[in-house]
């Protein structure tokens, strides 16, 4: 069994003194579609929970504001010698006017919900969506995780008695690349990869920077993660410091899967529409996840 020390800072520099006010320009980026594709599974629901959220980008220190769009349609296709065997769709509606949240259509003729015997077949699911006069595509396969094994409370810290360590035990699934992603709330994502330990027990640290009260019950969960959406979580993480969830405004912008192929021209390759400064924000990835919590002693 190996372990492994994890830990995120944020530095905090104050270089003006408390007397002086100073405005700074920031500069104006461009409004952007912002997808929040990210769907959990727990493979004992009968239903895959299909939930689709779409907001604009804004500016700094501004949380992006929800949209509507003109349709939100997922298809999934099985493809065996360049040949479809099987497929399937679900259209979606928003809950509410103007909450730009998205799920399958309650009103429709037929039942839209996707059933989680699905995720047995090897399906590609497409995200289509119709908004403000532009298309936009992203494709992804389901991928699984492993169960978390155990999640106790630790007694170490780093730099302050003021951190909570929480010490987290699973498997490796063996003879094959994998990759994880880790949510500890409150905002807080943790990928990694097994290069260093496949197929074996793995245990790790995580310290939150602050402590919790007595009996406060912290939900952890592992999702399974291919190269694409690892990396792009690592990046994310990375630019945002740890302080904000996936798909709120990045520090940067960091493009996900989620391509505008309103002027595409080659079916067989999504981003070749020779537009560079037209994208997207967000990411659509459909993933298994794990729960387990823990309770602070």
């Amino acid at each position: 069994m190996k372990r492994l020390l994890v830990f995120s800072l944020i530095f905090t520099s104050l270089l003006l003194s408390c007397e002086d006010v100073i405005d700074v320009d920031l500069p104006d980026q461009d409004t952007r579609l912002v997808v929040n594709g990210l769907i959990r599974v727990d493979e004992t629901e009968p239903y895959v929970p299909v939930e689709i959220s779409l907001t604009l980008s804004s500016n700094f220190f501004e949380e992006n504001v929800p949209t509507s769009a003109e349709s939100v349609l997922i298809t999934y296709e099985e493809i065996e010698d360049n040949v479809v065997i099987n497929q399937g769709s679900s259209t979606l509606a928003e809950t509410s006017p103007g909450s730009g949240v998205y799920i399958p259509d309650p009103n429709f003729s037929s039942d839209q919900r996707i059933p989680t015997t699905t995720l047995d077949r090897d399906y590609v699911y497409t995200l289509f969506i119709r908004h403000q006069g532009r298309l936009y595509l992203a494709q992804t396969k389901y991928v699984r995780t492993v169960p978390i094994n155990s999640v106790r409370q630790g007694t170490g810290t780093l730099f302050g008695d003021n951190e909570t360590e929480i010490i987290v035990n699973f498997t490796d699934q063996p003879n094959v690349d994998n990759f994880y992603l880790f949510d500890f709330g409150f905002g807080e994502y943790l990928v990694t990869e097994d290069e260093f330990y496949q197929g074996q027990e793995f245990e790790f640290s995580f310290f939150y920077e602050d402590s919790f009260e007595t009996g406060t019950v912290l939900d952890i969960s592992v999702m399974g993660s291919d190269q694409t959406f690892y990396n792009y979580m690592d990046q994310l993480i990375e630019q945002s410091g740890d302080i904000q969830g996936p798909f709120q405004t990045p520090v940067t912008t960091v493009r996900g899967n989620v391509f505008d192929v309103t002027d595409l021209d080659n079916i067989d390759v999504l981003d070749n529409v020779d537009q560079p400064e037209v994208f997207p924000l967000g990411y659509f990835a459909l993933v298994q996840e794990e729960k387990a919590q823990v309770t602070i002693n």
